[in-house]
């Protein structure tokens, strides 16, 4: 082989994992050999006695040959020299520990050394473990310090020195790249003061960071509380805020795949973290029950909610997934993002029309689905309100549509997604989610063999439609940012929490259930759209005006998410509720439906509206008067800045 040609291909061979894997292993298997040798020699003072060297020749072969078995078989040639840390410590351990058990045993059964020196495998233990954590740490100290010096580049202060801060600093030592300079970190702890975390003193709390930021020249800060509540983190963008500087923020912990903070993560403050909720825990059981090995059927899979469903079920390990939407370029770009995030299997996309009985069916009868989520709906109060007989068609007939054709083919479990605003409904939107439940209550009992579950909660951040993107637009063209009312308030969670306690919710239900969710504290908008000025570095009221236009038709001040009547019960999760919620009678139903479809034909809306107020009798969009401090006629436009 010509020499020119030997480099690139040695090069080459290495790049590759296998090969860089053998040779890690041979290097590994030399230094716990070694480790063997140098516990004969450090036990006799390296003067190692005649019958000893025969214990020590009878047996080297078996010590090569278990540690080799204790590489491989606890993988530690698989293991990055350059990112070692605690965990390969550990493994090394447990790798050594198990080798020199092996050894012990067969020293003793096999070879009858009784006179072989117990000390020898203590040593051995002790020497095996030191040489090759020192291998490890020292490649990865040599990586960190030629990888990326600190001292040049941006200086930056962290706010936040627990494990989150740890590991972005570690991150941030690395990469040169960066042009980070980390020179001190704010934490509240006051048993960290004056500690160093990888070099970086901790220099005071968060209290303390506008002096601090000025003394230390700081000119980008961080906040690194993934776990930081509410009232703590407001608190501290305020601070951030004072200072002038420019900050960013790492997510929440539940966003972060297994805790892993990466500096790639690092963004803007977002209003959802000044929103922030306890984090969601999942009884993975009950859930790997639910979807694991199953084929499950997302209708208005290409929503906010709908798509986050779709992703978050792939995570479950589904048999099959199908997601049906009629637009198509939504279910288009749902199949990219899906496919982007490497499932493990292929999600099927279907265009189709859950209005559409014969679809329907035949979608349904082919694929047999065992869990069929329903998320299509028409939502948009407004609309809804203009459009009467298309929210009736889509939102209640749709529904039993779809849930009549997975009774009759054998699903083990249909889930409607429900709203709030089925709670007293003061809009048409509302009336029609009641409704839909009504159906799924009655078909519960005409089909026990399927698990018709319906799941309400309030609005979510980010949603489609949500004020948030609206606000945005407003504060970017110079304002004014319109609020309905200075009293409005809503329930918000963020869309993937909303989406998990939904598919925990169906996981519990046995059939005819109306579940509710802990949507935390009620924030009020006009709160939201003072944040949201501010975070874009604005003052409300004097950069950026507040402007109320009325309550609109349909809308309340606030959303309830139980009637006075209906009791709730509390299921073995902490955010989920059962309602005691009541049901129509078969007959009562049927005639009301039967009334509406022919209305729907007819497109009648106030005959519509009517016979909505029939089967909905805590309905108040038919009052002529505000009820409850609830307004539902559209008011006289207030305007002013706030």
């Amino acid at each position: 082989m010509p020499f020119p040609i030997a480099p690139p291909l040695v090069a080459a061979l290495w790049r590759r994992s296998m090969v860089r894997a053998m040779a890690g292993a041979l290097v590994l298997v030399c230094l716990m050999s070694a480790s063997y040798v140098l516990a004969f020699e450090l036990r006799f003072d390296f003067e190692v006695p005649p019958e000893h060297a025969l214990h020590f020749q009878a047996s080297l072969l078996a010590a090569v040959l278990v540690k080799t078995l204790a590489v491989l078989g606890f993988q530690l040639h698989r293991n990055s020299w350059r990112h070692a840390s605690l965990r390969e410590v550990e493994a090394t351990i447990k790798a050594a520990a198990a080798a020199t058990l092996v050894l012990i045993g067969f020293n003793f059964l096999t070879l009858e050394l009784r006179g072989f020196p117990r000390s020898i495998y203590v040593l051995d233990f002790l020497i095996s473990v030191g040489l090759v954590s020192g291998a490890l740490l020292s490649v990865r100290m040599l990586n960190d310090r030629l990888g990326g010096p600190r001292g040049k580049g941006r200086r930056l202060l962290i706010i936040g020195g627990g494990s989150s801060g740890e590991q972005l600093l570690r991150q941030l030592g690395r990469n040169a790249e960066l042009r980070y300079a980390p020179v001190g970190i704010l934490d509240d702890d006051p048993g960290k003061l004056d500690l160093r975390v990888h070099g970086v003193p901790v220099v005071g709390a968060v209290r303390d960071l506008v002096g601090e930021a000025r003394r230390l020249r700081i000119e980008e800060l961080i906040i690194a509380t993934p776990s930081a509540t509410v009232e703590e983190m407001r608190r501290v963008v305020a601070a951030c805020r004072e200072t002038g500087l420019p900050f960013k923020v790492l997510p929440r912990t539940e966003t972060i795949l297994e805790d892993a903070v990466s500096w790639r993560q690092l963004r803007e403050v977002q209003v959802e973290d000044l929103l922030r909720r306890e984090p969601v825990e999942l009884d993975a059981a009950s859930m790997a029950d639910f979807l694991d090995g199953k084929v499950v059927m997302v209708t208005g899979a290409g929503g906010s909610i709908g798509s986050e469903l779709c992703a978050q079920v792939l995570r479950w390990r589904p048999r099959r997934l199908l997601a049906v939407e009629r637009t198509e370029n939504a279910l288009y770009h749902l199949l990219q993002d899906l496919k982007d995030g490497l499932p493990p299997i292929s999600p099927e996309g279907i265009l189709g029309d859950v209005t559409d009985q014969r679809q329907m069916d035949r979608i349904i009868r082919r694929a047999r689905p065992d869990v069929v989520i329903h998320a299509a709906a028409h939502k948009h109060v407004p609309l809804v309100e203009a459009n009467v007989a298309a929210a009736v068609h889509n939102n209640i007939f749709g529904t039993r549509c779809v849930a009549e054709a997975a009774a009759r083919h054998g699903a083990g479990t249909f889930l409607l997604i429900s709203t709030d605003k089925a709670v007293n409904p003061t809009s048409v939107m509302g009336s029609t989610k009641r409704v839909a439940e009504l159906v799924l209550q009655d078909l519960s009992h005409l089909h026990p063999d399927t698990s018709f579950v319906a799941v309400r909660f309030g609005n979510v951040l980010g949603s489609n439609g949500s004020v948030i993107p609206r606000f945005k637009k407003q504060i970017a063209r110079g304002g004014p940012v319109t609020v309905t009312h200075p009293d409005m308030t809503r329930y918000f969670m963020s869309i993937p929490e909303a989406c998990a306690l939904v598919l925990q919710a169906a996981a519990l239900g046995d059939g005819g259930e109306v579940f509710v969710l802990d949507m935390g504290s009620p924030v009020r908008i006009v709160d939201l759209a003072e944040d949201l000025i501010r975070m874009s570095g604005l003052e409300p009221g004097v950069d950026i005006d507040i402007t109320f236009t009325g309550v609109r038709p349909g809308e309340k001040l606030f959303e309830e998410l139980m009637l006075e009547d209906e009791g709730i019960q509390q299921t073995h999760h902490q955010k989920i509720f059962l309602g005691r919620v009541a049901a129509l009678p078969h007959d009562e139903l049927v005639a009301g439906l039967e009334k509406m479809a022919a209305a729907v034909d007819e497109g009648d809306a106030e005959l519509l509206r009517t016979l909505l107020a029939e089967l909905v009798p805590e309905a108040l969009f038919r009052r002529g008067a505000a009820v409850r401090g609830l307004p539902v006629e559209r008011p006289r436009l207030v305007k002013g800045s706030k």
